[in-house]
């Protein structure tokens, strides 16, 4: 997808990392009864063909070739059924595998590519209700997205040059590094509501009220 066609969905998504008022509330209704969010008849068939496309990257590490297989296997999950908001968010793991982190400054179209891919993951998996209750499957990939989102934010947050790794998103390439980090921190939160650990610490670590906090504690 050309970055510079982001859809106004996608606008929408990247807008909230940095509005505070669109955090979730500390408690996320987790129902085991509910269906994966998919506009799919067949949701097992998808979830069958996106084990076989991880299976080729379920090691320590993957060849680009399998990788490249993946992606290209996800693809065609998500053009059979544009709702699955797991491939979409696998896909853009996927994407990430190829890039060392050293190298994400100098690829500012393929982070387009995985930011949008995690920003259509969340607009699927997110329940249509700010309250309501979700699935186990789609807040799995929620924890998952928010959290990948806040590690591409926190890491462009590290240097000037890091940050010109958002040179083709348009709601992110103004921001600064304080603003970055902190839309990190946020979506890290919300990843941790949503159950992922690692997450729920990384928004403690990069809060800016409680590293202001810390600051006054430490000099008292």
């Amino acid at each position: 997808m050309d970055p510079a066609r982001l859809s106004n969905n996608d606008f929408s998504v990247l807008s909230a990392l940095f509005d505070p008022e669109s955090s979730l509330s500390s408690t996320v209704q987790v129902d085991n009864s509910l269906p994966q969010s998919s506009e799919s008849a067949d949701i097992q068939r998808l979830q069958e063909r996106e084990r076989d496309a991880l299976r080729l990257i379920n090691s320590e590490t993957p060849a680009a070739s399998d990788i490249i297989s993946a992606i290209s296997a996800l693809t065609a999950i998500i053009q059979d059924d544009q709702s699955y908001a797991s491939a979409w968010n696998n896909r853009a793991q996927a994407r990430r595998m190829l890039i060392k982190d050293e190298d994400l400054p100098t690829m500012p179209d393929t982070v387009a590519q995985i930011f949008q891919d995690i920003t259509q993951a969340i607009s699927l998996a997110t329940p249509t209700q700010l309250h309501g209750p979700i699935s186990h499957l789609d807040a799995r990939v929620l924890a998952s997205a928010h959290t990948h989102g806040g590690y591409l934010l926190l890491f462009a947050s590290k240097s000037e040059d890091n940050r010109s790794m958002l040179s083709t998103l348009p709601g992110l390439k103004g921001q600064s590094r304080a603003d970055l980090e902190e839309a990190a921190s946020r979506e890290f939160g919300i990843g941790g509501r949503y159950g992922n650990e690692t997450a729920r610490q990384l928004a403690v670590k990069t809060n800016p009220y409680a590293k202001l906090v810390a600051t006054f504690t430490l000099g008292f």
